[in-house]
């Protein structure tokens, strides 16, 4: 497993504010470090952020794969693991 490129917060102090609407790649790596080493647990996360599971599991994922630019929106579907094949694109 790859080292991961932002510290994980010391306290719930310093985790992005329960209001935030803005994810920049700093924030979602903030939750996602202080779920990592239990600084809150993960249904606090989603609780505290209104995010859901698949969410924030998304970004766990490609934190871990990736680390700070897979958080990125526009990489997000580079990076997505794809979980069924696409058919052929019909023209319209």
């Amino acid at each position: 497993m790859n080292k991961p490129e932002h510290p994980a917060p010391q306290s719930t102090d310093d985790l992005p504010p329960p209001n935030t609407k803005r994810w920049v790649v700093r924030r979602k790596a903030a939750v996602v470090a202080a779920v990592r080493v239990g600084r809150i647990t993960m249904q606090e996360a989603l609780r505290r952020y209104q995010l859901t599971e698949e969410e924030f599991l998304s970004w766990q994922r490609v934190f871990e794969a990736h680390g700070l630019p897979g958080l990125r929106a526009t990489r997000v579907q580079q990076y997505r693991e794809r979980r069924r094949p696409r058919g052929p694109r019909l023209r319209r």
